[in-house]
């Protein structure tokens, strides 16, 4: 069964742009869903494993790691993107089926504790 979806929703027909939403669609995109989740998981366990060096490398030498700090920002914008994907808050693939994403954010010129 398909159906027609007012995605503008608004009643005037000539500013109406409709897509045809069917269970195979669904089917897909649920399974696109399932793959995001185990890579969330991953990117999740990637900036644990970050955090930990982050303050090890800080205990031991009083400094930050400002390479740590990019990588950590790069990845927190990915895990983001997956994020929006799963909630349907966006149609985009996130990569490994689109480009990197941009980061949202730089970090601040200085942490300060």
């Amino acid at each position: 069964m398909e159906k027609n979806v007012n995605v503008n929703n608004q009643d005037t027909p000539n500013e109406t742009e409709t897509f045809v939403l069917s269970r195979k669609k669904i089917a897909i995109r649920l399974l696109n869903t399932i793959l995001y989740s185990v890579a969330l998981g991953i990117t999740l366990a990637i900036i644990n494993i970050c955090i930990i060096f982050q303050y090890v490398h800080l205990f031991a030498t009083l400094r930050y790691s400002d390479s740590v700090r990019m990588f950590s920002n790069k990845v927190s914008t990915y895990a983001y993107k997956i994020l929006r994907f799963l909630t349907l808050c966006e149609n985009q693939h996130p990569f490994p089926f689109s480009d990197l994403p941009v980061e949202i954010d730089k970090p601040v010129d200085e942490v300060t504790f």
